[in-house]
């Protein structure tokens, strides 16, 4: 097996386990909401802490339900991985399109290899009605 799907396969398996450790272990059962975010963590400690606390902001738009949040959520995350696909895909074309320039025309003599067997002034020897 080659060094680098053995590196992919590792790599998958520390995000699955990461993903599902916190599940078997239980972390988070003594918890009301296990895995909530950090702005409700943040919003509860707040509330615990200081229970007149005025927030400086209010939303601009406030989702409709959870639902709605989250899927504007996942669109934001979408719309940024595509970016970032798109910016990295972008640099590589320009990477190996450079590359394939430097390295000449497909069919093109190599400069540096051994000249042609057409006589030593490429074939300009003989006069042209012979």
């Amino acid at each position: 097996m080659k060094r680098d799907t053995r590196i992919n396969l590792l790599l998958v398996a520390v995000v699955a386990a990461l993903a599902v450790l916190p599940l078997v272990l239980g972390l988070g059962d003594h918890k009301e909401e296990p895995f909530a975010g950090a702005d409700a963590q943040a919003e509860t400690a707040i509330t615990e802490n200081a229970p007149d606390y005025e927030p400086w902001f209010s939303p601009l738009y406030e989702p409709l339900s959870g639902e709605v949040e989250s899927a504007l959520f996942a669109l934001q995350a979408a719309l940024g991985a595509g970016v970032l696909a798109y910016y990295f895909g972008l640099r590589r074309g320009r990477r190996q399109g450079g590359a394939r320039s430097a390295a000449g025309p497909a069919g093109a003599p190599d400069p540096s290899g051994p000249p042609a067997e057409e006589g030593a002034d490429g074939g300009r020897d003989t006069p042209a009605s012979a």
